[in-house]
């Protein structure tokens, strides 16, 4: 999704049947680990790598047998993190934002849902069962919170990977948004102005 236009939900909801909805969701929960007995982990943070080499959250395109965008998303989630998906769900109260690309006439909704750490284990333990895994996800990961002594490692070197659409952009926005991340943990990092 280059060049992809933030769109409020109603207006995204009224562009017409020409139209495709996906929705995505960034699942998170607190983590008290402590990497190398020195770094606090705080947050755990779930990303996937899609079957095109990218990185992007969970989720998928809204059917025609989806009642909403809800429905749909968690639908796509059973498929990808398999049974352990089941034990939560994503609501609108969840929603975060809307893009619409300048390609095909596709618009993606994010979510973000936060679970409790044994929710979060739970989902990557079931993950390689799911339907989808090793087809459309080859994995998840965790994105890393913290900045290394060197100041390369961690998140400024994860933001370095290839995400999919608005992926990176939406993540930044969240970790933000949702204060996930320590304090100078992003700095010199560009982070997209949203409202």
């Amino acid at each position: 999704m280059a060049r992809a236009r933030r769109l409020e939900l109603a207006e995204a909801l009224a562009l017409g049947p020409g139209w495709r909805h996906a929705c995505y969701a960034l699942l998170h929960a607190p983590d008290p680990g402590i990497l190398f007995g020195r770094l606090p982990l705080r947050y755990a943070i779930l990303m996937q790598m899609r079957f095109d080499g990218r990185l992007g959250f969970p989720g998928g395109f809204v059917d025609s047998q989806d009642s909403s965008l809800e429905d749909g998303l968690n639908r796509g989630l059973l498929e990808q993190l398999g049974e352990a998906a089941a034990a939560f769900r994503v609501e609108r109260p969840d929603y975060r934002s809307s893009h619409a690309g300048s390609g095909p006439r596709v618009v993606a909704h994010f979510y973000s849902k936060s679970l409790t750490l044994e929710q979060l284990s739970a989902v990557e333990a079931s993950a390689t069962g799911a339907k989808d895994h090793g087809l459309e996800v080859l994995g998840l990961v965790r994105v890393p919170l913290y900045t290394l002594r060197d100041g390369v490692g961690g998140l400024p070197t994860f933001l370095e990977n290839s995400f999919i659409g608005s992926a990176r952009e939406q993540l930044l926005e969240a970790l933000q948004d949702l204060g996930l991340l320590q304090s100078g943990s992003i700095s010199g990092l560009k982070i997209p102005a949203h409202h």
